[in-house]
Formats: C-alpha cells, structure tokens, sequence
C-alpha cells in the first residue's frame, strides 16, 4: 500500500471532523437531515477519503444534492467517483 493511500485510509481527527460538520452546513432542511444521519451512523469511522467525497458532494448545489440523496439522479462523470459513491451510498441508507 502507497503512502498516499495509507492518508487517505487514516481515521479524521477531531479537528478534520469539526471543519468537515463545518463545510457540510446547507441551505435545505433536506440536505442538512441526511448530512446530519450520516455523521450520526458514520463519524468515528470517517477517514480522508471520506471527506474528500463528502467535500465533492457539498460542492454541489442544493438542490443537485437533493437530487443525488434521493435517487432521482446520479454522479455526473465529472463528478463520479469512488470516494463520492461510497459515501453518497452510505448517505442514501436508510436508518432502521
């Protein structure tokens, strides 16, 4: 395993993580209930390439996201990715 994927596997630290809930905040009540359950299930899992697709993820505009959370659209290719899709999948389970 490479150096760099090695970082991109290392576990976010407490400062990473409060500048991640930070950039994640959004303008769509929607958006902030799925960002919000994600953390919720996921945070003391998350790692750099988690964050890397999440940050792509809040690259998007509101309603894009929305559209990507609730199934009603997929990843462009400029977009796609595994990091993205991994944590979009995870964003979109459902909590039971």
């Amino acid at each position: 395993m490479s150096a760099v994927t090695e970082d991109l596997d290392q576990l976010l630290d407490e400062r990473e993580l409060s500048r991640l809930h930070w950039r994640c905040r959004r303008g769509l009540l929607e958006n902030d209930l799925f960002v919000e359950r994600f953390f919720q299930r996921f945070e003391p899992t998350l790692t750099r390439r988690d964050a890397a697709g999440l940050s792509a993820l809040m690259d998007l505009p509101d309603n894009d996201l929305l559209d990507l959370l609730l199934r009603r659209t997929e990843p462009t290719p400029e977009i796609d990715g595994p990091e993205l899709r991994s944590v979009l999948e995870r964003m979109r389970q459902r909590a039971f």
